[in-house]
C-alpha cells in the first residue's frame, strides 16, 4: 500500500506502508521509520528514531489524518495530525492534499499547532477558511480521537502484533 502526500507547493511524496484495516471511511497503514527526524517546537524537541513505527490513520470523512508513533519497544511518543483535504483511497493507495497545518499531541495530552509561519497568507483566509475550520475541529476532539487510538494501540493495534514486522524488518517484509 502506498501512502501518497500532495503537499501544498504540489511536490508529491509517497511511502511504502502495510494495510492494517479498511473499513467504512477509514483506513489504518503501519509505516515503519526508516529515517530519523526531529520536530522542534519552541524549547521542546521530540526525536522520532530508526526503527520507530506508525500506525497512520485517515478518513474520508474527516479534514485531517493521524499518524500515532511508538519507538521500536511499543512506547507510545506521541501523534502527529496533517490538517487535509481531498483524501481518497484508490487502488492500493491512500491519497491526499497536505494543508501545511499539523499538530504534534504528546503523551501528557499537551499539544503543539507547528507551521503556520509557512502559510502564504494569514491563516483565517488560507483555503477560503477551509483549513481554520478543519483545525477547529480536531481540536475539538482530539481528545476523544487519541482516547480511541490508544484504546485500540492497547487492543486491535498492540505493540505485540508488530514485533515479527520489526524483528523481520521492514523491507524483507514489504519490498
Amino acid at each position: 500500500m502506498i501512502e501518497r502526500k500532495i503537499r501544498y507547493d504540489a511536490k508529491v511524496v509517497e511511502y511504502k506502508c502495510h494495510l492494517l484495516n479498511s473499513q467504512n471511511r477509514r483506513i489504518v497503514l503501519f509505516h515503519l521509520i526508516e529515517e530519523p527526524f526531529t520536530i522542534k517546537v519552541d524549547d521542546f524537541q521530540l526525536t522520532i528514531p530508526v526503527g520507530s513505527y506508525t500506525t497512520a490513520y485517515y478518513w474520508l470523512d474527516r479534514p485531517y489524518n493521524m499518524y500515532f508513533w511508538r519507538d521500536h519497544s511499543g512506547h507510545y511518543l506521541a501523534s502527529y495530525f496533517n490538517i487535509v483535504k481531498n483524501t481518497k483511497f484508490e487502488e492500493g493507495m491512500v491519497v491526499f492534499e497536505d494543508l501545511i497545518i499539523d499538530v504534534l499531541a504528546l503523551p501528557n495530552g499537551e499539544h503543539f499547532i507547528l507551521d503556520e509561519e509557512e502559510l502564504p497568507e494569514p491563516f483565517e483566509t488560507f483555503e477560503n477558511g477551509f483549513a481554520k475550520g478543519a483545525l477547529e475541529t480536531l481540536l475539538s476532539s482530539i481528545g476523544d480521537v487519541l482516547s480511541q487510538t490508544i484504546a485500540e494501540s492497547q487492543s486491535i493495534y498492540s505493540h505485540k502484533k508488530f514485533i515479527p514486522i520489526l524483528e523481520k524488518g521492514y523491507k524483507e517484509l514489504f519490498c
